[in-house]
């Protein structure tokens, strides 16, 4: 072979390497990338016309330019479009209809929208991506209609509300009570719902709305009125002395996780007393928070008087301020009713119920938790010994466990709570027999009375 034939090989094959490496580059390079737009809507297939729809597109290497169109049974109308100097990798737009549009009759719509990329791909002309989103158009309102609520709500209190709720593309209802959402159990008939709210301690003002929100958007709020009535509750100013520190904080500071390693007496008092006590709560809130969904068509109570004889011992409702040697240091709220008979004393709820946890819970020692139904639960710390498990029922009357001094107690006694969806309430209430009347079987019965009607 000559010179010239080598000198021709070697140019071949650098020619050679030369398109390898150029299709290499093509290959890799975010110039070049393959990928269409990404096209993306925040709608889940229903909409009203008056809130405006979200139209993402995303892409690599940029988008060059979309436009967005109105597909109706009378045709198409151009609702935006737009061609950019410089791609842009996310294209956010928010579309309204012309005010004319709001009038249409028809049931369901399309929105259209094409999308162009900055890439050099397709011999520099770019990916395209095309989408197209069929809509049920929704402009009514959901239907919202109080048929019956407790006359009255007093702070720490419960009150009860049934109402008439429709809407075929339901997507929320609920009662709104500041920032707690109370969630109701279909009554008696379908469409008809029914709920249990509670006032909390921890809030001075109180505010109930009834509030359903369909698919496209649309938003029902119906006040509920209830007369409110405020009540004081007790502020205990409790000095803490070294007796106390170095026996049942000590004992209690053994047993905990969180207190392990920690030797000064206040520090231990402030874990137990706020960090312990919140981990504790938060387990009974979570437990109590759960409402049924299936309907009912009654819900009876009787009075719950859990121990025989039982004396009050601490109230609902007292905040408790905590010094040592004349600097406040910690402090809580006691959120049930403290009750004292004979030691290890039978407790008996008169009403039936599901054991929902039973169980120890820190501060609260051997815990059973009884659910009555419509968010309704009770509690009972401190005991001795448990005689059911949970998951199971118990009927009237049911010996479900014995007074004690578990957890953080001084002395035999049982701590009595009322949650109404997650909310302690005042056991008083659930207690009296002329209240139940008024506020919980009166208003069942009347409001079953105009559901008849209906």
């Amino acid at each position: 072979m000559n010179r010239r034939d080598n000198k021709s090989s070697l140019g071949v094959l650098l020619i050679f390497g030369l398109i390898i490496g150029a299709g290499a580059y093509v290959y890799k390079s975010s110039s070049f990338e393959r990928n269409a737009p990404e096209i993306k809507i925040n709608n889940n297939g229903h909409w009203n016309l008056k809130d405006p729809l979200e139209v993402s597109i995303d892409d690599a290497s940029g988008i060059k330019s979309y436009k967005i169109k109105l597909k109706t049974a009378n045709g198409e109308v151009d609702l935006n479009h737009e061609q950019f100097m410089t791609p842009s990798e996310k294209v956010s737009v928010k579309i309204k209809l012309p005010s004319n549009a709001q009038s249409m009759e028809d049931k369901t719509i399309s929105i259209a929208v094409e999308a162009l990329d900055g890439s050099k791909w397709n011999f520099f002309n770019g990916n395209w991506a095309t989408a197209e989103f069929k809509l049920a158009i929704d402009k009514r309102k959901p239907l919202l209609n109080i048929l019956g609520n407790s006359y009255k709500i007093s702070k720490g209190g419960s009150a009860l509300v049934v109402f008439k709720a429709v809407d075929e593309n339901m997507k929320e209802l609920y009662i709104e009570v500041g920032d707690k959402k109370f969630f109701a159990e279909p009554f008696y008939k379908e469409g008809y719902y029914i709920s249990l709210i509670a006032w909390s301690i921890l809030n001075q003002d109180f505010k109930a709305n009834l509030v359903a929100k369909d698919y496209a958007g649309n938003t029902s709020l119906v006040y509920i009125p209830l007369y409110l009535q405020p009540k004081e509750y007790k502020v205990s100013n409790i000095k803490l002395d070294d007796r106390f520190l170095k026996g049942k904080i000590a004992e209690l500071a053994s047993e905990f996780e969180e207190t392990q390693g920690v030797d000064d007496s206040i520090q231990q008092f402030k874990i137990i007393n706020e960090k312990i006590r919140e981990k504790n709560e938060k387990l009974i809130h979570s437990i109590t928070s759960k409402v049924p969904d299936k309907m009912i068509s009654d819900f009876s109570i009787v009075p719950m008087y859990p121990l025989r004889n039982g004396q009050v011992v601490a109230q609902y409702g007292d905040y408790r301020k905590y010094s040592y040697n004349g600097a406040e240091v910690s402090e809580s709220y006691h959120m049930g009713l403290d009750l004292a008979s004979n030691a290890m004393s039978e407790i008996i709820p008169k009403d039936k119920g599901e054991i929902v946890y039973a169980d120890y819970n820190g501060l609260y020692g051997n815990m059973p938790i009884v659910s009555h139904g419509l968010g309704l639960y009770t509690i009972y710390g401190h005991c001795s010994s448990v005689n059911v498990t949970a998951g199971t029922f118990i009927d009237e009357n049911t010996v479900i466990a014995n007074t004690g001094k578990s957890g953080y107690a001084m002395g035999d006694h049982l701590h009595f709570g009322v949650l109404v969806q997650g909310i302690e309430v005042r056991p008083q209430e659930w207690m009296d027999a002329e209240w139940i009347k008024l506020n919980i079987t009166d208003v069942i019965k009347s409001s079953k009375a105009m559901i008849e009607k209906i």
